[in-house]
């Protein structure tokens, strides 16, 4: 089969396209065969040799987190009525197109999804979940998203919305603030420009937000908790500027503002994630929430996937469709 490998960590030229042995399902496992493939920002951070940390990744390796497609086995112990269905599934190896994954980490597509749309909230839809759980969204507060148009941050301005607040999308540049509007941001400020927190509590009364999705991280993440009110709740959860943001507690103290970093203990147990993965889909099968899916590129292409994510020119989800 062929599958995109990382023979030594680089730039986007190290994503090389080879011919691979057909991954074999082990006792409790399936193998997928992958329609698209889900592309996120963390895989060009770790391409690069970052987060050794928190990722334990090695050259050489096929990235990729997971995709949507149908089983084409099983492995000892799982029950064969799996063959032939749709689903999604959460593994490492999804640049390829096939991949081996536990029975626990997938989960069945809702009829009239597509693989594409499955695939683009493998990763996204279930962390904008898990961070709408943890931030316990009120009605007709305000909700600053920074990075609204990624793929996490473009649903929880469609979900804080569906959750009764009053949305303020910080993006870069006037296409992608045209976006943050249309998916139901009230306010929609450039994040480039300097000062631009100022600008939100402006906007909002003066006060600040009530609560900050921070999907940017480093010095924006910074920003963004600075636009947050006194008494506020800042949810931090990226890293595309290569860093998550570093917010000094005794700020955090003078004005209490309640600090979640939600990947700093890692990810969330597996059953934890079955089930906000299981609940995006269902979002997604009653058009109550939309992945922007901005970009779709040949498997081979992996590398202008990554060159596009680190320029900052897509839009909303990438996926490699194979």
């Amino acid at each position: 089969m062929r599958a995109i490998q990382v023979r030594e960590f680089g730039g986007p030229e190290v994503l090389v396209p080879e011919e691979v042995p057909d991954p074999v399902a082990g006792p409790g496992q399936v193998v997928v065969g992958l329609a698209a493939a889900d592309v996120i920002y963390l895989d060009t951070l770790l391409r690069a040799g970052w987060g050794g940390e928190y990722f334990p990744v090695k050259p050489p390796y096929v990235p990729g987190g997971g995709g949507a497609g149908r089983v084409l086995s099983v492995g000892e112990g799982v029950d064969p009525g799996w063959i032939g269905r749709h689903v999604v599934a959460r593994g490492s190896g999804g640049y390829a197109e096939q991949m081996a994954a536990a029975v626990e980490e997938i989960v069945e597509v809702p009829d009239g999804v597509s693989s594409l749309d499955a695939a683009a909230v493998l990763h996204d839809g279930t962390t904008a979940m898990m961070l709408t759980h943890k931030a316990k969204i009120a009605q007709d507060e305000w909700v600053l998203v920074a990075a609204a148009t990624g793929g996490a941050g473009s649903l929880l301005v469609q979900l804080a919305r569906t959750a009764g607040a009053q949305v303020v999308g910080a993006a870069r540049g006037e296409r992608k603030l045209a976006l943050a509007r249309e998916l139901g941001a009230e306010i929609a400020i450039d994040y480039s420009q300097q000062g631009w927190q100022h600008q939100v509590r402006e906007a909002v009364g003066g006060s600040g937000v009530d609560l900050a999705f921070d999907g940017a991280g480093g010095e924006l993440g910074k920003a963004a908790f600075e636009a947050v009110a006194s008494g506020g709740r800042f949810v931090t959860y990226g890293t595309s500027s290569g860093a998550f943001a570093d917010i000094d507690p005794k700020a955090a103290e003078q004005r209490q503002v309640r600090v979640t970093n939600a990947l700093e203990a890692g990810p969330p147990d597996k059953t934890t994630m079955r089930d906000m993965l299981t609940q995006a889909l269902k979002l997604t099968a009653q058009g109550r929430i939309r992945s922007v899916i901005g970009a779709t590129y040949p498997l081979e292409r992996a590398s202008a996937a990554h060159t596009s994510l680190a320029q900052r020119t897509t839009l909303g989800k990438s996926l490699l469709l194979t």
